[in-house]
């Protein structure tokens, strides 16, 4: 069952009290019986008054309240300040919309305040096990796969004549699945960002796709080796994810990535005239979930432009923060 709200309890709870008070006080007065209709009349028009009085003075008191209700009920912690508008500042024109601001702006800073934590102390622990993962293959993967190619030359000189072509292809695909270990270990941990910066991380990035018919270029106009070393990898990390989406899924025959200094923000766009995706699509595979976290992470904005067939436009901008150490 459906619950009134508390306005229309008021009003109706303050109509029935001053009807009633009404024909109690004409009665213990000794208005005649008689005039049934006259009472009955009078603690109508009694009734009337009140409510237009509780209107005029409750309306001024719940508006502000229902007001903030609306805001609290459209809150989005995906997006940064959690789509608040900036009218919720804690002041207000009433004390009980006052206290009700107050106490959900305390409640939505510990909020991001905790999700910032746990989606930093995550992606921490996923970067930490992207770089081990990433260790083991070089160090011990590629090393077995060396010894490999070590036994296969040492037996190619005692082999018979008739082996030599198997021996040869088995040693070239051994050097086939090196370079693709090689390839992994670089995706997991960049080791490019920390040796040689994130623009030439992200140029890496656009040169790596071969696939036929498609053609990539990245163009970066300002120096971005000053930021935070934090915001340099999230910049990296979608960059990444957006171009990897472009080369996977697309089927783009052009992807576009440009990196530039807007005022206080640095704006990370990467486009591609691709097959685009729906809405019922983006939570599926296509790793914006994540993106959109790395960037709520550095106080940054995702925003993700794609129609079915009409290609994918994907803007990161995160604030310009330099590094806080030599």
């Amino acid at each position: 069952m459906k619950r009134r709200p508390i306005f229309t309890e008021v009003l109706l709870l303050n109509a029935a009290m001053v009807a009633l008070a009404t024909a109690a006080a004409a009665l213990t007065t000794g208005f005649s019986t008689d005039h049934v209709e006259t009472l009955i009349l009078i603690a109508a028009a009694a009734a009337a008054v009140t409510c237009l009085l509780n209107i005029a003075i409750l309306r001024r008191r719940f508006t502000p309240l229902e007001a903030v209700i609306t805001e609290m009920e459209k809150v989005d912690l995906s997006q940064p300040g959690a789509n608040l508008p900036a009218w919720i500042d804690g002041v207000a024109e009433t004390e009980e919309a006052e206290r009700l601001e107050l106490a959900f702006l305390r409640m939505m800073r510990r909020l991001e305040a905790e999700r910032r934590r746990s989606s930093s102390a995550a992606l921490a622990a996923q970067e930490e096990e992207r770089a081990r993962v990433a260790r083991d293959l070089h160090d011990q993967v590629n090393q077995s796969l060396t010894g490999v190619l070590l036994r296969l030359e040492a037996t190619r000189s005692e082999a018979p004549p008739e082996l030599a072509p198997e021996i040869e292809e088995t040693s070239r695909l051994a050097h086939q699945a090196m370079d693709e270990l090689l390839t992994v270990a670089r995706q997991l941990r960049p080791t490019a960002l920390d040796d040689l910066g994130l623009r030439a991380a992200i140029a890496g990035l656009v040169e790596q796709p071969d696939r036929p018919g498609l053609s990539a270029a990245f163009t970066c106009e300002d120096d971005p080796s000053a930021l935070d070393p934090d915001i340099q990898l999230v910049i990296y990390r979608v960059s990444q994810e957006a171009i990897g989406n472009a080369v996977r899924h697309s089927g783009a025959t052009q992807i576009a990535a440009t990196l530039t200094r807007n005022g206080d923000n640095f704006v990370l766009t990467v486009t591609d005239d691709g097959n685009g995706f729906s809405f019922d699509q983006s939570t599926s595979g296509l790793g914006l979930g994540g993106m959109r976290e790395r960037a709520l992470l550095v106080g940054g904005e995702l925003d993700i432009e794609s129609r079915s067939g009409h290609g994918t436009t994907i803007r990161l901008t995160v604030p310009v923060r330099e590094r806080s150490g030599p």
